[in-house]
């Protein structure tokens, strides 16, 4: 007996050996096969994945590191459309908590902004905010528009953006002091429009055109759109400007290309083939490289931003989608 307890003793003290701690920094990597892979950036190695809803699409942070949620889309046919978002600790690298959305649907889009989760209900043509502390989803905002996929909150949070992509159009959505107390614009942007991103400076809006193959640029300012640029893609996915904002990065899911343009000049500085069904786009705060879900390919690719080459992979799991971030702890 002893033998076998000393044995049994030997084997936890093993898997306590290669059980990894979350690293700070670290980068999430959305798996829509069911999981959430932590990556040390470090060393490019998934330290462990945790189990999430069906069908997972994006991925965020709290603002202080500790948690990740992640919108679990589901599939297609309306038997097994999503309603949930999974609450994972990062230290404790398990699901906490998995949010039932009750009538609300094929969760997408995430942001989290001031303490509180901000999310898009495709199905619902809405957008809603959970707050974590209090558990319970505590307002909800119609934008009329087919498809509300994507979402991000302006640093002040004052302004919320959404792609609309079956509507083709921008949602800028603003703070007012009125009873209202929101206001939407609705901005014409192509056909398609679905991953976005806002310049570093806050004055304007690029949308991927997943339809049409341009780039869409709305001024924040007038609301409406000044320029687009054809970029001859097959279906725009994501669309990422650098922190310095000098670059744009924009993955074609078709042709497993990211196409990189010169944010000034608006001219392609760069076509790389960086694997099949180039999707998720993330870029860490010193903008020294990209890293791009390859979902067909099961890997994540990296990419140097000084020499435009693929300088490795990362084994993620089953189709890497969407990515974010967790940045060191203070």
């Amino acid at each position: 007996m002893k033998l076998i307890a000393a044995f049994l003793l030997s084997l936890v003290v093993a898997a306590s050996a290669l059980a990894a701690e979350t690293p700070y920094p670290a980068l999430l990597v959305l798996n829509k096969g069911g999981s959430l892979a932590i990556v040390n950036p470090a060393t490019n190695k998934v330290v462990a994945r945790v189990r999430t809803g069906p069908v997972p699409h994006e991925v965020t942070v709290s603002d202080d590191g500790r948690l990740a949620f992640t919108s679990n889309y589901g599939a297609f046919e309306p038997e097994k459309e999503g309603r949930t978002i999974s609450m994972i600790g990062l230290a404790s690298q398990k699901e906490l908590r998995r949010l039932d959305l009750g009538p609300l649907r094929r969760p997408h889009g995430l942001a989290f902004a001031n303490g509180e989760l901000y999310f898009t209900a495709e199905l619902n043509k809405l957008i809603a905010r959970y707050d974590p502390k209090a558990d319970k989803l505590d307002w909800y905002l119609g934008t009329g528009q087919n498809r509300t996929h994507m979402i991000e909150v302006s640093k002040d949070h004052n302004k919320i953006y959404t792609s609309n992509v079956d509507s083709g159009t921008i949602s800028i959505i603003e703070r007012s002091s009125g009873p209202e107390r929101w206001i939407q614009t609705v901005v014409p942007a192509g056909k398609g429009p679905e991953g976005f991103d806002i310049s570093p400076d806050g004055q304007q809006l690029w949308a991927a055109g997943s339809g049409d193959g341009q780039v869409h640029i709305i001024d924040l300012a007038s609301h409406k759109e000044t320029d687009s640029i054809d970029i001859h893609t097959k279906r725009s996915n994501r669309l990422r400007f650098t922190p310095d904002g000098k670059l744009v990065l924009v993955s074609d899911l078709p042709t497993g290309d990211v196409i990189v343009l010169d944010a000034a000049s608006h001219a392609e500085r760069k076509r790389i083939h960086v694997g099949s069904s180039a999707a998720g786009i993330l870029i860490p705060p010193d903008g020294q490289r990209a890293y791009i879900a390859c979902t067909a390919d099961n890997n994540v690719a990296i990419l140097n931003l000084q020499t435009f080459e693929i300088e490795g992979r990362i084994q993620t799991g089953k189709q890497p989608d969407g990515m974010a971030w967790v940045p060191k702890r203070q």
